[in-house]
């Protein structure tokens, strides 16, 4: 047995189970908000400063985001999502970090 029949094997058994043996249940990144572009947001009368973005990519190929960070009068305060508003900054901010973690993850190197 040669080893390009070999080679062709594995590529076919790969090319297989990319397309039907392995189910994927979300992609999501976590993006830190640059000092710049940071914002606050009230919940239950408490003020917070956003600094981290969940980023998940969607079935549909569409990005959806979440905004979380903490009292801006210190603490830890709660774990509570906040909608990402709609400024071209942060839009562009989401639509970069999504791109370079698509590289980060074609050019994985497998399992350490």
């Amino acid at each position: 047995m040669s080893g390009d029949h070999i080679d062709r094997d594995i590529d076919r058994d790969i090319d297989r189970a990319r397309d039907s043996d392995i189910e994927i249940g979300a992609l999501a990144i976590n993006v830190t908000v640059p000092e710049a572009l940071r914002w606050t947001d009230n919940r239950r009368g408490e003020e917070f400063t956003l600094t981290t973005l969940n980023v998940r990519l969607l079935p549909s190929g569409h990005l959806a985001a979440k905004a979380y960070g903490r009292p801006t009068a210190g603490g830890r305060g709660n774990y509570v999502s906040f909608s990402v508003p709609d400024r071209p900054e942060l839009a562009n901010l989401i639509a970069g970090a999504a791109d370079r973690a698509g590289a980060m993850w074609s050019a994985h190197q497998g399992l350490r």
